[in-house]
């Protein structure tokens, strides 16, 4: 029953928070957009003290089920250890001593790295994050590439039950650092279960210091134990030791595989039970240990026997066949959702040149953001927010001091004043919430224009696209020559009204660089 509640829940988390990334209609952030905020790291960052102290008080009482259950890499992990058993029907997990050195110097650096706000090593190290860059950069693709399949073969059915979606490379850098840390995670886990969760996650090391603690543990019976190594080879954890009957509760994740292949019963999830302890060669209790022995002399039982050659070959595995595998090999096909897009024609008579990024003194933080250090300090790259970004605005940056962190560049969208989703899915504070009204009164920069790029100089036609769609009325278009009316009117930016939302950016027909760009803010200001 333990394990059946565990996999249910881990199921429903698991599932809902990659429909949360790679959905891209803004559904699925209503429903389980909760899910991101109750991560564990995100929680502590947004100052969420009520949800940072549920999850440690869950880990005082039941242990690591954070990580087993609401961590979706740890999940995944899961999940991957789960296919690569039943691959391998011969494949036995042992018990390994904890690497203490190494994760607490991971966990030492991690601090380091949150107190001095180096976002690389923040981003690269967060589960939670880490698993959103795979999900955003590999999953979302090759669920938009299917999307678009489904709607081009309803197109053909005259059903419009679908529509296409707009797939482009947001970062090659990113992408390529997603596969990385997929096929670095996945064959740990392949090969051995959670050993990424267990020597490098300063999550899970951290919980570990109160999983010591809790009040339910999974504990030995060592009267019962016919030392048959079911619950060892089966611990994906590698904490449990069959010969000495000890389980190390700092790495047990609470999974239930133990209790549930034992076939004596020697191993049970409860509170305050007492361990029994054998020595090797004898049947007496180790010097010290209490029994929990229901003999009247409170004697341990006899020695039984070592099968360690038992009948295990059905069941070596340790793995409910029942259960069901929710990470795929295709996530290994990012690629063919990255395919290129068809070129864009106008009327159907002349190519259109794509726009590229200008080269921006300052990068363009979100609203809600208050400022690029505020990023910094607080972002953990998840990519939750590019992944719902409606506009195409967000993408990561490529910058080494924000690597990973969104920025904003409007070469195939603008930030449109209705839309505020970006700081109403961010889990760590790092884009808070901001109503719409105060959108449009926040400057995240402002509107440059270079001359020599503009159209209506280089061309000598008349334009005005940019002033016609500024929301806020910032751009004017005044004659390029004050003492003659007659001239061409050329844009004229005024910078205490401009919001630096990137429409006249965004919609200048100047390719392929535009004639007017946006520079970014360091500090946000309100107009």
């Amino acid at each position: 029953m333990l394990r059946k509640i565990r996999i249910t829940l881990a199921t429903l988390m698991f599932v809902g928070l990659i429909w949360l990334f790679v959905d891209f209609t803004g559904t699925a952030s209503g429903i389980v957009g909760w899910m991101a905020r109750i991560q564990f790291l995100e929680a502590v960052l947004c100052g969420s003290i009520a949800i940072t102290a549920v999850l440690l008080v869950l880990t005082l009482v039941f242990g690591r089920v954070y990580c087993s259950v609401i961590c979706p890499l740890g999940v995944m992990q899961d999940v991957i250890a789960r296919i690569g058993r039943k691959a391998n029907k011969r494949k036995r997990y042992t018990f390994s001593p904890a690497k203490r050195v190494l994760r607490y110097a991971v966990l030492a650096l991690y601090v380091a790295a949150l107190v001095g706000g180096v976002s690389i090593v923040i981003q690269l190290l967060a589960p939670y994050s880490t698993f959103g860059r795979i999900a955003t950069n590999i999953l979302q693709p090759i669920y938009m590439f299917m999307n678009n399949l489904f709607a081009w073969v309803a197109e053909r059915m005259d059903s419009y039950m679908f529509y296409q979606s707009d797939l482009w490379l947001r970062s090659a850098a990113s992408l390529g650092i997603s596969i990385a840390m997929l096929l670095v995670i996945g064959v740990l886990a392949w090969r051995n279960g959670r050993t990424w969760c267990n020597t490098i996650c300063p999550v899970g090391t951290f919980l570990s210091f109160f999983s010591r603690f809790s009040l339910f543990k999974v504990r030995f019976d060592a009267d019962k134990c016919r030392n048959c190594t079911l619950c060892t080879s089966g611990c994906k954890a590698s904490c449990i030791d069959y010969k000495t009957h000890t389980v190390d509760s700092s790495r047990c994740v609470v999974c239930g595989n133990c209790v549930s292949n034992c076939k004596f019963g020697a191993l049970k999830y409860e509170v305050g039970a007492l361990t029994l302890r054998r020595t090797a060669g004898h049947g007496s209790c180790a010097e010290g240990e209490e029994t929990n022995s229901k003999s009247n002399n409170g004697s341990c039982a006899e020695g039984g026997s070592d099968n360690k050659g038992g009948d295990n070959s059905k069941n070596g595995n340790g793995v409910n066949s029942g259960r069901r595998a929710f990470l795929t090999t295709g996530a290994m096909l990012a690629g063919v959702a990255l395919a290129q897009e068809e070129k864009k024609v106008h009327g159907g008579l002349a190519e259109l040149i794509d726009k590229k990024a200008p080269q921006r003194n300052t990068a363009i933080t979100p609203p809600g953001s208050g400022s690029a250090r505020n990023m910094e300090r607080l972002c953990t790259g998840c990519q939750l927010c590019i992944s719902e970004c409606p506009n195409s605005v967000l993408r990561p940056s490529t910058d080494l001091l924000h690597f990973m962190q969104p920025v904003m560049s409007y070469e195939r969208g603008y930030c449109r004043p209705e839309c505020n989703r970006c700081s109403e899915v961010c889990p760590a504070g790092a884009i808070k919430p901001i109503s719409l009204e105060k959108k449009v009164s926040t400057q995240i920069g402002h509107a440059v224009w270079i001359k020599k790029n503009c159209v209506i100089l280089t061309d000598s036609v008349e334009c005005g696209n940019c002033a016609r769609h500024c929301p806020v009325q910032a751009i004017e278009m005044v004659p390029s020559d004050p003492n003659d009316e007659e001239s061409p009117y050329i844009p004229a930016v005024d910078e205490t009204r401009c919001i630096g939302c990137g429409a006249c950016e965004n919609l200048c027909p100047a390719r392929p660089f535009s004639a007017i760009y946006v520079e970014g803010h360091e500090v946000h200001k309100e107009s």
